[in-house]
C-alpha cells in the first residue's frame, strides 16, 4: 500500500529548471494587480449590489478582502520559506503530503482554467459592444456559444445531474444561444502566442494594460465623486448581513462569497517563485502589495458606484459604464469601457500564466506525464503545456456556457486558501526551526482566522456548487489512483 501522505522536503527550492529569473517585486505586484482588477470590479460589483448586498456591497468587499488578507499572509510565509513552482500545491506537498497536494493541484487547475474561459466570455461581450457602437458588430451566432439549455438537450438532460434547472427563471428566455463565441476563443489563442514568446514580454504587456485600466478607474472615480447622491446609500443594508430569499442566500456575507471572485488572482504571484530575481523577498511583497492596493480600489469604486445610481439598477454586465451613462457622462463611460477590455485581458494573461506553471510543477513531481514539464530552450517557456492549456480553454470559451461553472472558481479558490492557512499551522509545529524570511505575525492566530473566514464563505455558496465541486474532485481522485500514485517521483525514489 503506497504512502498517500508522503511529503516533499521543506527546504527552500532554489534549483534551476530552465525558467528565466527576470521578475522584480514591482513586476510581481503588477502581475497581482493585473490578475485581480478585472471581472470583479467591472462585472460582479453591480450584480452583488443589486441582488445580494445593496450599498452594503462595500462591506462585502471588506469581508472578502479580510479573508483574502489572512490567506495572503500565509501565502507570503510559505512562498518565502518553502518556495518552488506550483503555488498552494507545493506548499501542501510539504505540509500535508502527496494526496492533499494533488487535490489542491487539481483544484487550482479548475480554478484558473475556468476563470480564463469565463473572463474571455466577458471580454468578448465588451469588445462586441464597442464594435457595435462603431457599426461593425458581430452577429449573435459568432459571439455566443450554445446555451446551457441547448447543451442540456444535446446531452440528454445530463446537466440536470449537476444542478441545472431548465425551468429556472431566465433560462428559457435566454434561448439556445449561438454557434461559437469567436472573440472569446480568439483572445485566448492570442494570449497563448504571447506567453510562448516569453514571460518578460508578457509582463511588459501586462504592465501596460494595468496602467490603462487604472487610468480608466481613475476616470470613473474622478467623475463619480462629484455626482454622488447620498440618498442612494439608504437603506445601506437592504438585505441585512445574511438571510435567504427562498433558496437563494442574500445579505452582506452572501455578497462576500460572490465578490470573492474579484480577488482571484493574487495567489498567482506565488507561482512565479522560480522566475523572480529574489523570490524570498519579492514574492511576499508582490502578494501583499497587490492585495492591499486592490482592496482599497474596490471599496472606493463600489461606494461610488452605489452612490451615483440606485443599487437595483446595477444588475447589468457593465455596471461601471452603465452608471456613468445614467448620469449623462457618455464619453467617460466609453473610456471606462475601453479600460474594461484592457483589464480583462490582464486577468486572463496572469491566470493563464499561473495555470501553466502549476501544471509544470505537478509534472516535475511525476503526478502528470513528463511531457508537460518540458521548457523550450529558446523561449525558456513551457511551450507544450501553454499550447495544450490554451487550446482546451479556447474550446471551453467558444462553445461552453460557463455561468453554471463560474461559482466553482470561488469554491475552488477558497478550498485552496483553507489548506494554505492550514499548511502554515502544520509547518509551525512540524518544523518550528525552519528558516522563514517572512513570518506571519501573531503566531497561528491569523492562519486560524483565515481557515474560519474562508471556510465560512464556502458555506455561503449555493448547494449546487458544492455538488459540482465534489464531482470534479472525484474525477481527480480517479486520475491520481489510476496514474499518479505509482508514477510519483517520491514513489520511485
Amino acid at each position: 500500500m503506497p504512502n498517500l501522505f508522503r511529503k516533499k522536503a521543506v527546504a527552500y527550492d532554489n534549483s534551476e529548471f530552465g525558467l528565466k529569473r527576470c521578475l522584480s517585486a514591482l513586476d510581481l505586484t503588477l502581475l497581482g494587480v493585473g490578475a485581480i482588477i478585472g471581472t470583479g470590479i467591472f462585472v460582479l460589483t453591480g450584480h452583488a449590489a443589486a441582488v445580494q448586498s445593496g450599498p452594503g456591497v462595500v462591506l462585502s468587499f471588506v469581508v472578502a478582502g479580510v479573508a483574502c488578507g489572512f490567506a495572503a499572509l500565509s501565502y507570503a510565509e510559505l512562498a518565502s520559506s518553502v518556495g518552488g513552482c506550483g503555488s498552494a500545491y507545493g506548499y501542501s506537498y510539504a505540509a500535508f503530503g502527496e494526496l492533499i497536494a494533488w487535490i489542491i493541484a487539481w483544484d487550482l487547475i479548475l480554478e484558473y482554467g475556468v476563470s480564463v474561459a469565463a473572463v474571455a466570455n466577458g471580454w468578448s461581450g465588451y469588445l462586441n459592444n464597442a464594435l457595435t457602437a462603431m457599426g461593425i458588430g458581430l452577429p449573435d451566432t459568432l459571439v455566443r456559444g450554445p446555451s446551457a439549455l441547448a447543451w442540456n438537450e444535446h446531452l440528454g438532460g445530463a446537466l440536470q445531474w449537476f444542478g441545472f434547472d431548465p425551468n429556472a427563471p431566465g433560462v428559457k428566455e435566454a434561448g439556445r444561444g449561438g454557434f461559437i463565441n469567436l472573440p472569446a476563443a480568439g483572445v485566448i489563442l492570442m494570449l497563448m502566442l504571447l506567453l510562448i514568446a516569453g514571460v518578460k514580454e508578457s509582463a511588459r504587456i501586462n504592465a501596460a494594460a494595468v496602467v490603462i485600466k487604472l487610468i480608466a478607474i481613475a476616470i470613473f472615480i474622478g467623475v463619480a465623486v462629484f455626482n454622488v447622491n447620498p440618498d442612494n446609500w439608504s437603506p445601506f443594508l437592504p438585505f441585512g448581513w445574511f438571510s435567504h430569499d427562498g433558496s437563494r442566500p442574500i445579505g452582506v456575507l452572501a455578497g462576500a462569497s460572490i465578490v470573492f471572485f474579484a480577488y482571484v488572482g493574487f495567489d498567482a504571484v506565488s507561482t512565479a517563485v522560480e522566475e523572480a530575481y529574489d523570490p524570498q523577498r519579492d514574492v511576499p511583497i508582490g502578494i501583499l502589495a497587490a492585495l492591499v492596493f486592490c482592496t482599497v480600489i474596490y471599496v472606493i469604486v463600489s461606494a461610488l458606484m452605489t452612490g451615483i445610481v440606485p443599487y437595483h439598477a446595477l444588475n447589468v454586465p457593465s455596471p461601471a459604464s452603465e452608471a456613468l451613462l445614467r448620469i449623462g457622462h457618455n464619453t467617460a463611460a466609453g473610456l471606462v469601457a475601453t479600460g474594461v477590455v484592457a483589464g480583462l485581458t490582464t486577468v486572463m494573461l496572469v491566470l493563464y500564466y499561473a495555470l501553466t506553471r502549476i501544471i509544470v510543477g505537478v509534472s516535475r513531481d511525476g503526478l502528470l506525464p513528463s511531457f508537460f514539464e518540458a521548457v523550450n530552450p529558446r523561449t525558456q517557456t513551457p511551450v507544450r503545456t501553454t499550447v495544450i492549456a490554451g487550446t482546451v480553454m479556447a474550446i471551453m470559451a467558444g462553445f461552453i456556457p460557463l455561468g453554471v461553472l463560474a461559482e466553482l472558481v470561488n469554491i475552488g479558490t477558497l478550498a485552496a486558501f483553507v489548506l494554505v492557512c492550514g499548511g502554515v499551522i502544520a509547518l509551525r509545529f512540524s518544523h518550528p526551526d525552519m528558516p522563514r524570511p517572512f513570518k506571519t505575525p501573531g503566531g497561528i492566530v491569523l492562519p486560524v482566522l483565515g481557515i474560519l473566514s474562508c471556510g465560512s464563505l464556502i458555506a455561503f455558496l449555493p448547494y449546487e456548487t458544492h455538488l459540482r465541486f465534489i464531482a470534479w474532485l472525484a474525477l481527480g481522485l480517479v486520475i491520481y489512483f489510476g496514474y499518479s500514485v505509482r508514477r510519483s517521483k517520491l514513489a520511485v525514489a
